[in-house]
C-alpha cells in the first residue's frame, strides 16, 4: 500500500472535496483522482461516493479512515524520530568509564548532556580502558571515558582533565613526614599498581616517572581499581603513584605528596571511533569540548559536595 495514496485518501476525507484536497497536497486534481483510483484498486473497494455536487465517504472509506490516520501519524512520528536520531538529538548513548572518573567527570558530563538533549538516554558501564577500546571497535559502546595516553590509530581522543601525579604512603610509612619527598626516594619500595592489563599505556606513563628517576619500580601487586590500590597503601602493604585527584579523595587514610613539578601528568579523555562515530557520540564530544562547560559543571558539583 502506497503511503502517498493513503495520505491522499485522508486529505480528501478531511476536505470532502477533490479540488481543495489537491490544493492542500500541491498536486493537480487529475493526479489526485488517479491516486485514489489506484488505492481503491489496491484495496478492492470503493472509498468515496462522488457526483458533480458532492463527495462523501463510502462504507469502506468510513471503516478504514481512523486506521489510515493512525498509520500516517505513526509514519510521521517515525520520520521525526529518525531525523532527531540522525542529528544526535535523541536515541541511546552507551558510555564506558573508568572507575577513577566516577566522582566528578561522569556526573558532570551526564548532567550537562541530559540538559542539552533531554530526549536522549544514557547507559553507563564501568569498564577498564582496554575493555572500552575493544567495545568501541565492536560498537557495543559509543564513547569511552578512559585513562590516557591511548595510542590507538582508529580511536580519536578528546582530553578532558589533566592533573599531576602524586605519591601515596600509609600513615605508618617512614617517609610520611617528609614534605619534600621525590620519586627518587622511592627506589627499593614495593609498589601497588593499577593493573597494566587494564591500561597498559597508563602503566607505562607512571612507571616512566620512576625510570626517569633512575630505577624500575618493583610492583608487589597489581589491582583492578585505583581505589583498591589506595586501600592497600593505607594498610601499609606498599606505596603508589596515582593521579592526584584520586589520591586526595583518600587523604584521611593515606599521606599524599603531589608531584606538581613533573612534566608527566595524568589525563582522562573521551575516546570514540574516528570512522563514523554515532551521532549522539559526536554531540557529546562537541558538548564536552565547548567553552569549558565540563569544568564549570565539575566545580559546581564539588561545591555541592
Amino acid at each position: 500500500m502506497n503511503l502517498n495514496h493513503l495520505r491522499a485518501f485522508v486529505t480528501v476525507a478531511e476536505c470532502l472535496s477533490f479540488s481543495r484536497a489537491a490544493e492542500r497536497l500541491h498536486v493537480s486534481q487529475p493526479a489526485l483522482s488517479n491516486q485514489i483510483r489506484l488505492l481503491e484498486e489496491d484495496i478492492g473497494a470503493r472509498l468515496f461516493v462522488r457526483n458533480q455536487r458532492s463527495v462523501s465517504l463510502d462504507v469502506v472509506g468510513k471503516e478504514i479512515l481512523e486506521d489510515a490516520e493512525r498509520i500516517l501519524n505513526e509514519v510521521d512520528e517515525l520520520r521525526e524520530r529518525v531525523t532527531k536520531a540522525s542529528r544526535g538529538a535523541r536515541g541511546r548513548l552507551r558510555i564506558g568509564f573508568v572507575a577513577s572518573a566516577t566522582t566528578e567527570i561522569v556526573p558532570g558530563l551526564t548532567i550537562a548532556f541530559r540538559e542539552h538533549f533531554p530526549e536522549a538516554t544514557i547507559e553507563l558501564k564501568n569498564v577498564p580502558t582496554v575493555g572500552q577500546v575493544e567495545s568501541l571497535r565492536q560498537r557495543t559502546l559509543d564513547i569511552g571515558i578512559v585513562r590516557l595516553p591511548l595510542g590507538e590509530a582508529d580511536i580519536e581522543v578528546l582530553p578532558l582533565v589533566s592533573e599531576p601525579f602524586a605519591i601515596v604512603f600509609s600513615k605508618q610509612h617512614a617517609l610520611r613526614a617528609r614534605p619534600d619527598v621525590t620519586v627518587r626516594d622511592l627506589k627499593g619500595e614495593a609498589f601497588i599498581a593499577y593493573a597494566e592489563r587494564q591500561a597498559p599505556a597508563f602503566f607505562q606513563h607512571w612507571t616512566g616517572l620512576c625510570r626517569k628517576a633512575g630505577f624500575t619500580p618493583r610492583v608487589l601487586q597489581e589491582v583492578a581499581e585505583m581505589e583498591t590500590a589506595l586501600a592497600l597503601v593505607a594498610a601499609n602493604v606498599g606505596v603508589a603513584i596515582v593521579p592526584e585527584g584520586v589520591a586526595k579523595r583518600h587523604s584521611r587514610s593515606v599521606v599524599v605528596r603531589s608531584l606538581k613539578k613533573e612534566r608527566i601528568r595524568s589525563e582522562i579523555g573521551l575516546a570514540f571511533l574516528k570512522l563514523n562515530p554515532p551521532p549522539l557520540a559526536r554531540r557529546l564530544v562537541a558538548l564536552a569540548s565547548g567553552a569549558g562547560l565540563l569544568e564549570r559543571r565539575s566545580r559546581s558539583l564539588r561545591r555541592k559536595v
